[in-house]
C-alpha cells in the first residue's frame, strides 16, 4: 500500500480536469492506497457547502482524507460551519509532512 499526496489548486468551475483529479483520488483509494485530497489555493472554493454536486463529498465518502488549507479558507472568507461533510481544516506544513513520510505527491 502506498501513501498518496494529491493537491488541488483549482476549482471545479474554473477547469473540467478537477472532477478527474477527484476521480484518480478515488481510484488510489480503491486500490487499497493511503490516499489524502489537500485542497489549496482556488481549490478550496469547491470545499464550500453548496446547492450543486461538484462531487467532493463523493470523494471523502469513498474515503479519501480530504483536507483544506486553512489560510486559503480565511483568506476567501471560507468559515469551518461552510464546508462540505467530510472536509477538515489543516495547515500547509501537512504537505510537508507528507513529502518528510515519504508520500508520493501529485499537484494540479
Amino acid at each position: 500500500m502506498a501513501k498518496y499526496l494529491l493537491i488541488e489548486s483549482r476549482d471545479t468551475f474554473e477547469s473540467k480536469d478537477v472532477s478527474r483529479y477527484y476521480d484518480l483520488a478515488k481510484g488510489l483509494k480503491q486500490d487499497g492506497n493511503d490516499v489524502t485530497l489537500f485542497l489549496v489555493q482556488n481549490g478550496v472554493l469547491s470545499a464550500r457547502e453548496a446547492p450543486q454536486a461538484n462531487g467532493l463529498a463523493d470523494v471523502a465518502n469513498a474515503g479519501v482524507q480530504v483536507l483544506a488549507d486553512d489560510f486559503s479558507l480565511r483568506e476567501r472568507g471560507i468559515g469551518n460551519g461552510r464546508l462540505v461533510a467530510g472536509v477538515t481544516p489543516a495547515p500547509l506544513d501537512t504537505v510537508i509532512d507528507a513529502m518528510a513520510d515519504g508520500s508520493k505527491m501529485l499537484w494540479d
